[in-house]
């Protein structure tokens, strides 16, 4: 459901609950008001997907009675005898549930955050002669993914289970309805059928997203924003609003607590880890999203090892490992030579490409005034998107160009919103361009929007090339999204990255394969080994001045964390990538075993709804394989796979705009992705920021998404200390 036709639902359901009354017991048809904000939000708080409410987007966890029939929206305890209303609401009306209590449990461990959300809603806006189908929408943080649900009313219960697609056939006779959605903003939206007027459900929701690393802070930012009109009118009993925050960041460094968005009481506290919790009874729930930003007391580098051992069930019974780099606050050289400072000693130099290439020049062109002035004209002449795409023809030709020798590590962007047929191809290519190459040879950085480019392609790119990779899956997203990646690739700590020491094992394996660089995040590796691993190992690295950085890094077990469940994500997403690549059948079963063992989605499960009358598994819980055919006996919803797929290269060639296969994009005309739809952008780091803002200031509307977006991000550079002046189509995005 796209964000303008839902809120055209909730606005009418707004007004149909207008309908109700509440009698001689209402509390108060008056909404206490909000209170001053006095707490000034931390530099990480601002996040374009948790911004507060524009029309009636879900800024936290809600449940909407879907309604059809306007005639059965009454109130379940006393009939009003409202007049008759005759007709049908299409599409159906969407009314807020008032919320009776609300419990949030965050578990951060390294970067990554764990989530449980549960809440109590009633009815209150249907008779109780009558039932109604129920949405819930549950808005996520930063890449947030959903690991289970749980729901639960007067009638039925319902618990998620992941199946695989040979687990299918033991559910086949049952109708395999798409019962959720994705809907902009990271909202995950699902509908329960059949919920009596007057009852309460009972929602619980596991997602697990990331921490956000900004000016030295790990921040946490979760929804958790409530609209007016889910304050119960008839207040039976206390408002209860519940947090707990556990925080364990993997190190023995002591935690300094920066920022918090809501009252937390400290309950724990020891060497690398602590512990928080608040519970009040309240007048209004909480009218601002949930914000906790934390930093580590180190002025150097802060390195680590942990091991955990398998359990008897899972699928790998080889050990597992992580380790991390965490930068510190002083910086241990220079930064390596790339978009900053730029002078006339710097080159650049752009490409063009559909099916074919054009180049500005046929080498690098100092940033001179006059070779910015040529490049602009230039690129007004032959930036034109013509529909067909050649990806394998520019890269080499990037590459050619800025060659493996010279002070500086060449960066190349690549900004794709579609797929070409030969990335396997691409991939096994620039494998012998990157594998072998020294210091000096270039990083790639990839940059996937939409759900039409090969997100793996784009990973599998990024790993060979010691880079990094980031996605925009809406369109609203890029300009928060975008300028991230630019700005970590302008923090490069460390090229070149090698663990010394793990030749006395007897096998071991990374996820991802090739260690990256260091750059302004921290570094987070996992991987599986067998054999005995030393007390210290020794981390290595090159600085800005080709001199060797060394640091000693503590192996000790993992206590106090859940590793399999942390490093999930990251083996799952390499595993798939390389099982795309090399069409490995053995890789696909392995990425679908972990992903039922542990509850984590993945491109060879499905995550499904089992209902039953007042009898479900435990959320955590994994049935064995013998326990499948038991499905058949419940009546099972299917739920939108939410993994991210292997690309469309129907829809690339046909240019059509990423998104419109899932949302109704409203974007003011011939501002984004017309133009320049299923293309391509390569920019060499050695390119000048200079001409590019430049460039941008005199861009018409006409201009293709990739530089648009560029220009915002390159200004994380910070290689102009002025302004420029930009044009209405991407003044929006460079605020």
């Amino acid at each position: 459901m796209a964000i303008d036709e839902f809120s055209r639902s909730v606005q009418a359901g707004l007004q149909l609950s207008k309908r109700i009354s509440y009698g001689k017991d209402k509390a108060s048809m008056t909404v206490p008001k909000a209170p001053s904000m006095k707490k000034s939000l931390s530099s990480c708080s601002s996040s374009s997907s948790l911004r507060l409410p524009e029309n009636h987007r879900p800024t936290a966890p809600m449940v909407y009675t879907v309604i059809s029939d306007p005639s059965v929206v009454d109130n379940p305890d006393i009939c009003s005898y409202q007049p008759y209303v005759y007709g049908h609401c299409d599409p159906p009306a969407l009314v807020p549930l008032h919320m009776h209590g609300i419990t949030m449990e965050v578990d951060c461990y390294l970067d990554t955050a764990f989530v449980t959300v549960t809440g109590t809603w009633r009815v209150h806006c249907v008779t109780s002669k009558s039932c109604c189908d129920c949405r819930i929408a549950i808005p996520m943080g930063d890449q947030g993914s959903v690991l289970g649900i749980e729901v639960e009313s007067t009638r039925r219960s319902y618990s998620s289970q992941f199946i695989t697609p040979q687990n299918e056939k033991d559910v086949e006779k049952v109708t395999k309805t798409n019962n959720s959605s994705l809907m902009k903003g990271n909202t995950y939206m699902f509908k329960i059928p059949q919920v009596d007027g007057g009852s309460k459900i009972h929602v619980t929701i596991k997602w697990s997203q990331k921490l956000l690393y900004q000016h030295h802070e790990f921040c946490l930012s979760v929804p958790f924003t409530f609209p007016d009109h889910v304050l119960p009118v008839v207040k039976e009993t206390s408002n209860k609003e519940k947090i707990m925050l556990n925080v364990n960041s993997g190190t023995d460094t002591e935690i300094i607590c920066n920022y918090s968005s809501h009252p937390l009481k400290e309950t724990k506290r020891k060497s690398g880890e602590l512990s928080f919790s608040y519970e009040a009874d309240v007048k209004r729930w909480s009218t601002e999203n949930f914000f906790f930003s934390y930093s580590l007391s180190s002025d150097d580098i802060l390195a680590g090892l942990l091991l955990h051992t398998p359990s008897l069930h899972d699928y790998d019974q080889r050990n597992m490992f992580c380790f991390y780099l965490f930068p510190g606050s002083n910086k241990i050289s220079k930064p390596f030579k790339k978009g900053s400072e730029l002078n006339q000693e710097d080159s650049f130099n752009i490409i063009a490409f559909n099916g074919n290439i054009k180049s500005f020049s046929s080498s690098l062109e100092s940033a001179t005034d006059e070779g910015i002035t040529n490049a602009i004209e230039w690129m007004h002449n032959n930036l034109i998107a013509e529909g067909s795409t050649n990806l394998l023809l520019p890269l080499k030709h990037a590459f050619d160009m800025v060659g493996k020798s010279g002070e500086s590590i060449p960066l190349i962007f690549l900004i794709t919103d579609g797929s070409v047929e030969d990335e396997k191809d691409i991939c096994n290519l620039m494998k012998d361009h990157l594998m072998d190459g020294g210091i000096n040879s270039p990083r790639i950085f990839t940059f996937g929007i939409g759900s039409y480019c090969n997100h793996y392609f784009l990973q599998m790119l990024a790993h060979m090339g010691r880079g990094c990779y980031d996605a925009a899956y809406d369109v609203d997203s890029i300009s928060d999204r975008l300028p991230k990646l630019l700005n970590n690739a302008s923090s490069h700590v460390l090229a070149n990255v090698t663990i010394d020491g793990l030749e006395t094992l007897e096998s071991h394996e990374f996820y991802p394969f090739r260690v990256p660089d260091f750059y302004g995040n921290p570094l987070i590796l996992s991987g599986r080994y067998q054999g005995t691993f030393p007390d210290i190992v020794k981390a290595r690295g090159f600085t800005a001045d080709m001199s060797s950085y060394k640091i000693d890094v503590k192996v000790r077990k993992a206590k106090g964390i859940t590793l399999d469940r942390v490093c999930a994500r990251r083996e799952i997403d390499t595993l798939t990538a390389h099982a795309w690549l090399d069409q490995n059948k053995q890789l696909e079963e392995k990425v679908a075993k972990m992903s039922l063992q542990i509850g984590v989605p993945s491109e060879y499960t499905h995550m499904i709804l089992i209902q039953g009358d007042k009898v479900k598994p435990a959320m955590d819980s994994v049935l064995p394989e013998e326990e499948y055919s038991k499905l058949e006996n419940h009546k099972v919803m299917y739920l939108s796979n939410l993994s991210v797929g292997f690309g469309n290269v129907m829809a690339s060639v046909d240019n059509l705009a990423p998104g419109t296969e899932e949302v109704k994009l409203s974007e003011p005309a011939g501002m984004m992705m017309q133009a320049a739809s299923s293309c391509y952008d390569v920019v060499l780091d050695r390119c000048c920021c200079v001409s590019v803002l430049r460039c941008c200031s005199r861009m018409n509307d006409q201009c293709a998404i990739a530089l648009t977006q560029l220009c915002t991000a390159l200004a994380c550079f910070e290689c102009l200390n002025c302004c420029c002046e930009v044009c209405d189509s991407c003044g929006d995005l460079c605020q």
